[in-house]
């Protein structure tokens, strides 16, 4: 694995790193180190990297800004890719908003409102990437990302670019092709409407403090745990069975939103996890609902 990082530190024009912990690369705080991390500068760097990884049969992960990962204790074995910096131009063309996949979602939103630009409001303060988003098909107060993207422009584990509509995509709830099979997406083209700027932004200021009213945005977390089960909500079923506020070794469910973990004292994966199983446990026991996990759980177990 050593002799692979040189081989990568002498080829590429990107960072890589070496034993990096994961709790410096999520917005969770949490992890133990990966192999290797490589953070491609472009299209190119990014290509060179699949191209050296593929030859020496490297197990590869993808990640944008982390903000839905739960990194395991013992960290990741293998490579990680994550797409940042490199990947955050933002431009508009008319109604169109065309972004890398490296850009936050709060930057896109406040691009459409610079340009009087409707329909990205509800990503402002979603605290993650376009790659990341599209992959999960983010949202917040009944908006999602499949319904103001247009494009996604990707790459595929032998480097090959692709362009696929919004059609194609196989968009659901928390879902998309991203889930399916081994793309990279590169940039994300969003199809949006003329709206006046100040409007725009009245709506952008009442959300985010909403947001901040509601949600636990001074901690640590993955954003929402959970999925929303049918004609529920999780926060409420999670407060009606008693445990708001409770914590194992540093890991809490939010005093403020139940539906939240929270990273309160140096958690570990295992806090957050046995966290997770006491609240699927409760909830079947109390409603008989299953509460399906919208984090995603990577790494060595």
């Amino acid at each position: 694995m050593h002799q692979m990082y040189e081989i990568l530190k002498n080829n590429l024009e990107g960072e890589v790193l070496w034993q990096e912990p994961m709790k410096n690369q999520t917005t969770f705080h949490i992890g133990g180190p990966v192999d290797i991390l490589i953070i491609p500068n472009s299209i190119k760097d990014l290509r060179q990297a699949l191209g050296i990884l593929k030859s020496m049969e490297a197990p590869i992960m993808i990640m944008g800004a982390g903000s839905n990962l739960l990194v395991s204790d013992k960290g990741i074995r293998g490579v990680v890719i994550k797409i940042g910096p490199g990947f955050d131009e933002i431009k508009t063309v008319k109604k169109l908003l065309i972004c890398g996949a490296g850009v936050t979602l709060t930057a896109i939103s406040r691009q459409a409102q610079k340009a009087g630009l409707t329909g990205l409001e509800f990503a402002v303060g979603i605290p993650g990437s376009v790659g990341g988003a599209l992959v999960m098909n983010a949202g917040a107060y009944g908006g999602e990302i499949s319904q103001v993207l247009k494009t996604a422009t990707v790459l595929d584990r032998d480097g090959d670019k692709k362009t696929y509509a919004n059609q194609d995509l196989h968009f659901g709830y928390r879902h998309s092709r991203f889930l399916e099979e081994d793309l990279i997406v590169l940039e994300a083209t969003f199809e949006l409407q003329s709206g006046n700027k100040k409007e725009i932004l009245k709506k952008m200021q009442e959300l985010t403090e909403q947001r901040r009213s509601k949600q636990p945005i001074e901690h640590f977390c993955a954003g929402s745990v959970f999925k929303r089960p049918p004609n529920n909500y999780v926060g409420p079923l999670i407060e009606k069975a008693g445990l708001k506020g409770f914590r194992i070794g540093g890991a809490e469910v939010s005093k403020k939103h139940a539906g939240f973990i929270v990273n309160v004292d140096n958690a570990t994966c295992e806090d957050v996890l046995s966290l997770i199983k006491l609240i699927q446990k409760t909830i079947k026991e109390k409603e008989g609902i299953v509460l399906e996990p919208e984090i995603r759980v990577v790494g060595e177990i």
